[in-house]
């Protein structure tokens, strides 16, 4: 299934765009799209095993199941101080 991903900050910068799309299989989970945001854009593979995901405006763990409809947003980590 099609997932479409809002990204923010330098996860935007580093994709290109404000949101993407991925394919992931039927019952996947965020840990599921994290791989395939790696695969699909290599930019982010050094940050996302440290963003956080929402799902429906609330925090989601690996382990939390997503659909097509479901609206992620990907928070990359942050620095300074």
């Amino acid at each position: 299934m099609k997932i479409t991903v809002r990204l923010f900050a330098v996860a935007r910068d580093l994709a290109g765009s404000p949101s993407v799309e991925v394919d992931v299989d039927e019952n996947a989970n965020i840990a599921d799209l994290r791989a395939a945001l790696i695969n699909a854009f290599p930019a982010l593979s050094d940050i996302v095993d440290h963003m956080l995901f929402s799902v429906d405006s609330e925090y989601a763990s690996d382990h939390t199941t997503i659909t097509a409809e479901s609206d992620i947003g990907c928070i990359p980590p942050v620095s300074g101080g």
